[in-house]
């Protein structure tokens, strides 16, 4: 059974987060995770391609504006810590990254800016061999300065 106090926590979110996408930056992730393709740093050919301008790799989604904390993160800090304090005191001690499932709709551009928000969306629960673990996701979500989500995440936290 899902503990009380978690399930209460579903739909909660965490503060918006505000991020910019820089030209420079683009290009400095795009050499870093070794992806050569012009989109990224090549002015002239991404001028001419189907997006008019550079884009940003998927996977890049700026810097935070104004840092909070040492090192910022989706979900590091706030409803993560009171989650995994609630999982704890229940009994549950070990977390597990249980992955990402992202969805790019529309590209990410140098000047945008990104307002990032994370909610508790759900809690499931499960048995593994008579040891119950507790599936949480977090829907994240990307709105550009239109008002378009630009990336939607959902990441999912396992606790036992």
């Amino acid at each position: 059974m899902i503990p009380e106090e978690a399930a209460k926590m579903i739909g909660k979110s965490d503060p918006p987060m505000v991020y910019e996408i820089e030209r420079g930056a683009i290009k400095k992730y795009a050499d870093a995770v070794g992806d050569r393709n012009p989109l990224f740093w090549n002015e002239e050919y991404a001028r001419n391609s189907r997006y008019g301008s550079i884009v940003a790799p998927p996977g890049f989604s700026g810097w935070p504006v104004q840092w909070t904390e040492a090192m910022p993160g989706l979900i590091t800090g706030g409803i993560l810590d009171k989650l995994t304090a609630i999982m704890n005191k229940d009994g549950h001690p070990f977390i597990l990254d249980g992955g990402n499932e992202t969805e790019f709709k529309i590209p990410v551009r140098p000047g945008d800016i990104l307002v990032i928000s994370s909610k508790l969306a759900n809690i499931t629960e499960r048995d593994s061999k008579g040891t119950l673990m507790y599936f949480c996701t977090f829907e994240v979500d990307y709105i550009n300065q239109n008002g378009a989500v630009a990336i939607r995440m959902l990441q999912t936290m396992i606790f036992r």
